[in-house]
């Protein structure tokens, strides 16, 4: 790929190759330098000297204001390389021992002109000097004849490969940040999905299933508005406990998405007591119980995760096991902390659980709760399974129709990543 019109070494010299730059210079400078000396040694007396010495000077100083130029094949540096071409040739003409500083003309064209325009003056500069020896020598020189083509021919192949090579190098460097941003974009994308499947599970187990138990205990009120109305009150007074709960939860989401029940610096015991006390009505006794102690602070993305596996698992109890009694239990091993959450309802059968909805319950999108047909709502057992997969533990569920069930979901102490 040829870019900006085809020039062969333009890339390079917008991209600042400073070392072949500087190299350009000396190697001008040095050859200018070394041809005038020659000349001054061997013609000191000739009229000749005053008009060499200052065309030397004109071309030293044009060849060095070449970066006041600016980058680019603008006219300024079409002029300017003009300029130089006929010092160079009016010095060669007087003393063809300057055809030495047509080697870094060459790379001048090249870096400034178009291609065909680049070769046609190499040719002319190559054609200027083997004219300047031969006039000198007086006769045909083989040697001056072929030796300028074929430096010419050199320089070029050389600037050339260079060029081709700076071009696919920086080829691969724009495809290696044109991937990696790709790459970056493709995380933030799937960084994005997964937090918002987090936070509907974390919704789910927190706002919807509060207002789910206010629906619950506000109807019953109603129903028994008139005939009982101690219990209505009862059940009103919940209904505000639980909205004042879902308050904090709402807040605290607004503040780092930690579950309330932890947000005051109360561990996963005091959590779990407490969310077994919320839980407790009239319909349903919750019960919980602590075993062993952990050995080491309990990550908080670990005590976050149980908790909501806990709100998850008594909500599907409350909501359809038919249960009357539930606990909690939490047991600390060396290497893993074990939520069993048992209930005495009419239970179900685990086997019977459609396998595609199994299979979307493995990746948190599943629709299906204990006793609940396919297709229903809500994320229970499938949010679940997704969060002790996500810290590296396994759930296991325990139940027959009419035995109750048992959630079991141990936990590595030190989760895995997700």
């Amino acid at each position: 790929m040829v870019r900006n019109g085809g020039s062969y070494g333009e890339e390079t010299t917008e991209h600042g190759d400073g070392r072949l730059r500087i190299l350009l210079y000396v190697a001008f400078l040095l050859l200018l330098g070394s041809a005038l000396t020659r000349f001054l040694v061997r013609h000191t007396g000739e009229n000749l000297a005053p008009w060499v010495i200052v065309l030397s000077g004109t071309l030293a100083v044009l060849y060095v204001v070449e970066p006041l130029l600016g980058p680019g094949r603008t006219q300024r540096r079409h002029v300017w390389l003009g300029a130089v071409v006929a010092v160079w040739m009016a010095l060669v003409w007087l003393a063809p021992s300057f055809g030495w500083c047509a080697v870094p003309l060459f790379f001048i064209g090249l870096r400034t002109l178009r291609p065909p325009a680049a070769i046609a003056l190499i040719a002319l500069i190559t054609a200027t000097s083997v004219t300047a020896h031969l006039r000198l020598a007086g006769r045909l020189d083989v040697d001056v004849f072929l030796a300028p083509p074929a430096i010419a021919a050199i320089a070029v192949a050389v600037f050339v490969q260079m060029d081709r090579q700076a071009r696919r190098q920086r080829e691969l460097i724009d495809d290696l940040i044109r991937t990696r941003r790709e790459l970056a974009a493709t995380e933030r994308r799937e960084g994005t999905l997964a937090e918002r499947q987090r936070l509907s599970m974390e919704i789910h187990d927190t706002l919807a299933q509060g207002l789910s138990s206010q629906q619950m205990l506000l109807q019953a009120a109603d129903r028994v508005w008139d005939t009982d109305p101690a219990t209505a009150r009862t059940h009103v007074r919940t209904a505000t406990a639980i909205a004042e709960h879902n308050l904090n939860e709402a807040r605290r989401f607004v503040h780092d998405l930690a579950p309330a029940d932890l947000a005051d610096g109360n561990g996963l015991d005091q959590a779990l007591r407490t969310l077994a006390e919320r839980e407790t009505s009239h319909r349903l006794t919750v019960r919980c119980h602590i075993d062993g102690t952990p050995a080491e602070p309990l990550p908080d993305r670990v005590q976050s995760a149980l908790l909501r596996i806990a709100q998850g698992a008594l909500a599907n109890v409350r909501e359809h096991s038919g249960a009357t009694t539930a606990a909690l239990t939490l047991t600390y091993l060396d290497d893993q902390v074990v939520l069993d959450v048992a209930d005495d309802g009419h239970g179900f059968d685990p086997e019977a659980e459609p396998a595609a909805v199994r299979d979307k319950g493995r990746e948190g999108e599943g629709r299906a709760r204990d006793g609940e047909p396919a297709g229903t709502r809500g994320h229970g057992l499938p949010a679940i399974r997704t969060r002790t997969r996500q810290l590296g533990g396994t759930l296991t569920i325990e139940s027959l129709p009419g035995e109750g069930t048992v959630l079991s979901a141990a936990i590595p102490v030190r989760p895995a990543t997700a």
